[in-house]
């Protein structure tokens, strides 16, 4: 059973957390952005509460001269982007390891269910770039601050 939120909650106050994790390699060659497999729904109980998305992702390159663009998603809008992710004018693999992450604080105005999500692509198109590259656990989690 949902109940209604007493009305004198301050803002700032967590509200409710919510965090998932992904292993599976998604793998991309060219420069279209695709969905990366690390995705999160979460449901704000208000209109003016915040949503703080935390994302600690493993993504990079395989081979050739490339590069990631990362973008993050509340549903089929982009928060933002991060440009550039593993660049490193080299041939060789480089991956970024599990400490490679960002967070974004939403103002979604909403008390729907919200999806946040990341998708990458390939700057290139030379060689791969790989998210959860050999198996390893990507992470994001979603807090709703009382606004």
């Amino acid at each position: 059973a949902i109940t209604a939120l007493p009305a004198a909650i301050p803002t700032g106050k967590v509200l409710q957390v919510v965090a998932a994790t992904t292993s599976t390699e998604v793998s991309n060659t060219a420069t279209t952005y695709i969905d990366s497999g690390l995705t999160a729904s979460i449901t704000p109980s208000s209109t003016s509460s915040k949503v703080l998305v935390i994302v600690q992702q493993v993504i990079g390159k395989n081979n050739g001269n490339t590069w990631c663009d990362v973008n993050l998603l509340r549903d089929s809008t982009t928060l933002a982007s991060m440009k550039s992710v593993s660049y490193t004018a080299s041939t060789q693999a480089n991956y970024i390891g599990i400490g490679s992450g960002f967070s974004y604080l939403d103002a979604p105005s909403s008390t729907s269910s919200l999806t946040f999500k990341t998708e990458f692509r390939n700057v290139t198109a030379s060689g791969q770039v790989k998210a959860q590259q050999d198996a390893s656990t990507s992470m994001i989690t979603l807090m709703e601050i009382a606004g």
